[in-house]
C-alpha cells in the first residue's frame, strides 16, 4: 500500500505533467472562426412551442449522436427503484425547464473539441446569455480550459481536556498515518488520502483529511473512509478525546470559505480566452476597453461587499450545469468562488480568465445516474469513469462565456433590456 506522500506526490507529479505538456493537446485553430463556420448551429430561439423543441432535439441528438428521451418525454420513468439513495419520502418529480448552448468550443487537457451544453433553469436570458458568450468564445478559436489540482477534504473535530493531552495525541497519531491509507482501502474502492493535516484551537484538534475521489464528487466517499479512521484513532490510541465528530465545519462543505478558496475542494479549474475586439464588436454588441472598464469597477465593488473571490454570477451557470446533470447543487454554495480577470491587450483584444478552487463535480455516483441527468452527461460525453476533469474543463469555459456575456451586456447597458425582453411573460 502507497504511503500517503506517495500518494500526494504521484498526483503532483500527474497534475505538472499534464500541465507541462498542455500545448501539446492544443488544436490547431485559426485565430478567428468565420460567423459562417457557427451558421449552422444552434441560433439563440426564444420559440417556447413543440415545433421549436423538436427541431432543437433533432439537431442536437444528430450532432452528439446521443438520445435524450428522458429528457424530451418520450421515455417515462416507471422504474422508481432508480431512485434508491437519491430521495426519502418520494411523492414525484420537480421538473426543471432545460435548454442547451453551444457548440461550447474547448481545448483542454481533457476535454476537446465541441460540446452543446445542458443547463436547467426557470430564469428568464440566462441560456441566451451563456449561449452569447459561447458564441464569442467560438468564434475566438475556443476556450483553454486546465484543471491544475483536487482535493476533498473532511475535518473530524477531538476535544481534549488540556493542550498537553493534544499535543500527546499528535505525538502518537503523526508517527502512524501512513497506515490510515490501509483503512481509506477498505472502505472505499476510489478513495486516495493525500494529506493530514492539523489546526490547534485551544483545546480542540482538527485534523484535516485530503482526499482524491476519482471521478466521484466525494463527499459520502470521505465521510465513511473518515469516520472509519476516527474510529481507529479511538481504539488505538493512548490517549484519547474528550469527545469527537466526523465533521467540525471546518473542510468549506456546502460554504464559501477563505480556506478552500486559496487551496483547493474538488477540483481547481481555469480557463481562458483571447477575443478578438472585432468578435466583441459583432457578438457582445460593446468594445473590449468598455468591458474592461466595467470589470475593474465591478471588482473593486466585490471587494468592498466582502466576496471571496471577484466574479460576475458563477453561481447561475453552475446551478443549471447542476441541475441538469446531477450534481449536489447545494455545492454551488462553495463551488461559485473565484476570480474572473478581464483586461485589454497590447493589440486591443480582451484577455479574459477564470479561475475556480473549489469545483465540486462528478460523472459517477450520486445523481448521475438519473435518467434525464445521466442523458444530459452523455450529450457532452461526460457519463462515467474518467470523464470528471473533462467535465470540470467544459463547466470552466461555460462560466468563461457567462461572465463574458454578463459583463458585455452591463458594459454596453443592455443588462436591463435583455432581462425584460427574455425574462417576462408575454401574457
Amino acid at each position: 500500500m502507497k504511503s500517503i506522500v506517495d500518494n500526494r506526490r504521484e498526483q503532483h507529479l500527474r497534475y505538472l505533467e499534464m500541465i507541462s505538456q498542455y500545448g501539446e493537446h492544443l488544436h490547431e485553430k485559426n485565430n478567428v472562426l468565420t460567423e459562417k463556420g457557427f451558421s449552422n448551429r444552434l441560433n439563440t430561439d426564444t420559440r417556447i412551442n413543440a415545433k421549436g423543441r423538436d427541431e432543437r432535439i433533432t439537431a442536437v441528438e444528430s450532432v452528439t449522436g446521443k438520445k435524450i428521451n428522458f429528457l424530451n418525454g418520450r421515455h417515462a420513468l416507471n422504474d422508481l427503484s432508480l431512485l434508491e439513495g437519491n430521495i426519502e419520502n418520494y411523492i414525484g418529480m420537480t421538473s426543471v425547464p432545460t435548454g442547451v448552448i453551444g457548440p461550447v468550443l474547448v481545448t483542454g487537457i481533457d476535454a476537446h473539441g465541441e460540446f452543446y451544453v445542458p443547463l436547467a433553469t426557470s430564469e428568464g436570458a440566462l441560456v441566451a446569455s451563456f449561449h452569447r458568450g459561447a458564441k464569442a468564445c467560438y468564434l475566438a478559436g475556443g476556450a483553454s480550459a486546465v484543471c491544475t489540482n483536487e482535493a476533498v477534504q473532511r475535518c473530524p473535530v477531538f476535544k481534549f481536556e488540556n493542550l498537553a493531552a493534544l499535543g500527546g495525541f499528535l505525538a502518537w497519531l503523526f508517527p502512524n498515518i501512513d497506515g490510515f491509507s490501509d483503512i481509506v482501502a477498505q472502505n472505499s474502492r476510489y478513495a486516495k488520502l493525500l494529506d493530514v493535516k492539523a489546526n490547534i484551537e485551544g483545546n480542540h484538534l482538527t485534523l484535516v483529511f485530503d482526499y482524491q475521489t476519482g471521478d466521484a464528487s466525494g463527499q459520502n466517499m470521505v465521510t465513511l473512509c473518515t469516520d472509519a479512521i476516527c474510529r481507529y484513532i479511538m481504539e488505538h490510541s493512548p490517549v484519547k478525546p474528550l469527545s469527537w465528530y466526523v465533521e467540525g465545519n471546518f473542510s468549506g462543505d456546502k460554504k464559501a470559505t477563505a480556506v478552500s478558496f486559496t487551496h483547493v475542494r474538488g477540483k481547481k479549474v481555469t480557463a481562458e480566452i483571447a477575443l478578438p475586439k472585432q468578435v466583441v464588436a459583432d457578438v457582445l454588441k460593446t468594445t473590449p476597453q468598455a468591458i474592461a472598464d466595467y470589470w475593474c469597477a465591478s471588482t473593486i465593488g466585490a471587494i468592498q461587499s466582502g466576496a471571496i473571490g471577484a466574479q460576475g454570477h458563477y453561481a447561475n451557470g453552475l446551478a443549471a450545469l447542476f441541475l441538469a446533470t446531477g450534481q449536489d447543487v447545494a455545492c454551488v454554495a462553495e463551488a461559485a468562488t473565484g476570480i474572473t480577470r478581464m483586461e485589454c491587450g497590447a493589440t486591443g483584444d480582451l484577455y479574459a480568465s477564470i479561475t475556480l478552487p473549489n469545483l465540486i463535480v462528478g460523472t459517477v455516483g450520486g445523481g448521475t445516474g438519473l435518467p434525464t441527468q445521466r442523458e444530459c452527461l452523455e450529450m457532452m460525453d461526460c457519463y462515467g469513469p474518467g470523464k470528471a476533469n473533462k467535465f470540470a474543463e467544459i463547466c470552466a469555459a461555460v462560466l468563461l462565456a457567462g461572465e463574458l456575456s454578463i459583463a458585455a451586456a452591463l458594459a454596453a447597458g443592455h443588462f436591463s433590456a435583455a432581462h425584460k425582453n427574455l425574462g417576462r411573460k408575454t401574457q
